[in-house]
């Protein structure tokens, strides 16, 4: 399928889909930062006091357990935002946010996006599609974690990395990939080794290219493209 977000390269994809009059509304309180690799964006049931919409780079969504343990439940880059619970008005939410891949990003005052919201509902609007897609990609990745082969999950995860970097090369390493698949680091070397067996990828220290997408879909098979799908629906 058509790789993923559809807006140009250095654009955040929520801001470039608002009518004329919203963004009026909304740039001037917009203001460009970087953001560095492993960066805490939010802290779990902390007050959220900046937003995020990513032009490049990609963020986790991590949920906590007890000892230590996490994992990714969903992820964003250029096509979507941090801070959905400003846009649900609850302010605060128990997951961690973090930068997988380091990137820039428009930054605004949680408080200042709150009432803009209130001033114009079709800005709330347009982040509350995205709150759908985003519980949409949610859903399937609890699905693709309990009923996926190893390396389907990480076929899926890779491809949807892959829409949100502008090339083929991610720099990553397997302690964080651990994190982001919910299994031990033994598990993804075998992953990837599985995946590079197939011409799919190509993994290094640190760096994973991807060689193959048309076969990391094919591998993947139907734990990707639904939010994906839904994304295009929804969006366009």
């Amino acid at each position: 399928m058509t790789k993923l977000p559809i807006c140009p390269n250095g654009q955040n994809c929520l801001i470039y889909a608002m009518s004329t009059e919203d963004r009026d509304a909304i740039e001037p309180h917009l203001k460009m930062t970087g953001l560095e690799q492993q960066q805490v964006l939010e802290i779990a049931n902390e007050p959220i006091e900046t937003v995020y919409f990513p032009t490049s780079g990609i963020g986790s969504m991590i949920a906590l357990g007890g000892q230590g343990r996490k994992i990714e439940v969903g992820l964003f880059g250029r096509d979507g935002m941090s801070g959905t619970a400003i846009v649900m008005d609850t302010g605060q939410s128990p997951l961690e946010i973090v930068m997988q891949v380091g990137g820039q990003a428009l930054a605004i005052e949680a408080e200042r996006l709150q009432e803009l919201m209130e001033a114009r509902f079709s800005i709330r609007r347009t982040f509350l599609h995205y709150v759908q897609i985003l519980a949409t990609q949610t859903a399937q990745t609890a699905l693709s974690n309990g009923q996926s082969k190893l390396e389907e999950r990480l076929a899926r995860w890779l491809l949807m990395c892959h829409d949100r970097i502008g090339g083929d090369q991610l720099e990553l390493t397997h302690d964080f990939l651990s994190i982001m698949l919910g299994v031990r680091r033994a598990g993804v070397t075998v992953g990837t080794h599985l995946l590079e067996g197939k011409g799919l990828i190509r993994a290094t220290r640190g760096v994973i290219r991807v060689l193959d997408r048309d076969g990391l879909e094919e591998l993947a098979e139907a734990s990707y493209g639904v939010p994906e799908r839904e994304y295009e629906r929804v969006m366009d």
